[in-house]
């Protein structure tokens, strides 16, 4: 259970982050890569590369979902980059750890509310963007489904989220944090396929076939040991014609890890910080 201690540090991050410049200039972006991919591919006439139609709403978010990767993310990135290094730099942090509330509760208000100042404005618009599909089909979509993929697209966001407060913790000013943010996005949304096509090679795998079940399985495993690729691996427990060879069990054991280790890491960095 929650605190009003804890519901109050809450509260006044996602009041800060919500009424500020940031969300501001991210509205606009997270309309277009969301909502805005959502239109296009449900689009009745769309043609994807290799002569893919989605067919169904599940299949129209499965591609929607590029949206939360490039600009979801990222806009969870720049509004948690600082969410402890702007208090430690500007000598805040202090009078905060000096008060009576244990740094524990500080630390889950912290991650709940800068978690929740970018889920609130992307779970709108991830539901505006089933309702469009919904609509462009004339389809439904199954309660289950829809709440895995709320569930997927919640964690993708906490995971940003807290690597960005874990930097946070490390940098004492806000130049070293929105660096690793960057790069750590960077990584794990541009760079990744580089590093699968570089083990695949090392295994002996020809990377240039499309269809090789070789490669479809090493990239599947790699997958787990990124956050974009969990999600995708979560959000294809949706679709019926996907099967890269990870089982769904091991993919909900993984996001777990995602989820937990981290946030026992920041808990841990919380504890000894000294401002």
């Amino acid at each position: 259970m929650l605190n009003r201690q804890i519901l109050a540090v809450t509260k006044q991050i996602v009041t800060e982050k919500l009424t500020s410049n940031r969300i501001l200039i991210m509205i606009p972006i997270l309309v277009l890569f969301i909502p805005g991919m959502a239109w296009g591919f449900s689009d009745p006439d769309v043609m994807l590369p290799g002569g893919i139609t989605p067919e169904n709403v599940m299949e129209v978010m499965f591609y929607t979902s590029l949206g939360v990767v490039f600009g979801g993310t990222m806009c969870a990135v720049l509004l948690s980059f600082d969410g402890v290094s702007r208090d430690r730099f500007s000598g805040v942090l202090e009078v905060k750890l000096s008060q009576p509330m244990p740094r524990n509760e500080q630390s889950i208000g912290i991650a709940l509310g800068h978690w929740l100042s970018i889920l609130i404005p992307v779970w709108i618009l991830w539901l505006v963007s089933i309702i469009i599909a919904m609509y462009r089909l004339e389809d439904g979509v199954g309660f289950a489904e829809t709440v895995t993929s709320f569930a997927s697209v919640g964690l993708i966001l906490f995971w940003y989220v807290i690597f960005s407060l874990i930097a946070s913790t490390y940098s004492k000013d806000q130049g070293t944090s929105i660096a690793f943010g960057v790069g750590m996005w960077f990584l794990f949304t541009f760079l990744w396929a580089l590093v699968t096509s570089m083990v695949a090679f090392a295994s002996g795998v020809n990377v240039g076939e499309v269809n090789n079940p070789d490669m479809i399985r090493i990239e599947g495993y790699l997958d787990l040991l990124s956050p974009n690729g969990v999600f995708h691996h979560l959000l294809e427990t949706n679709l019926a014609n996907i099967e890269r060879g990870v089982p769904a069990a091991i993919t909900w054991i993984v996001a777990t890890l995602w989820t937990i280790l981290p946030w026992l890491w920041f808990k841990s960095r919380m504890t000894k910080i000294q401002p």
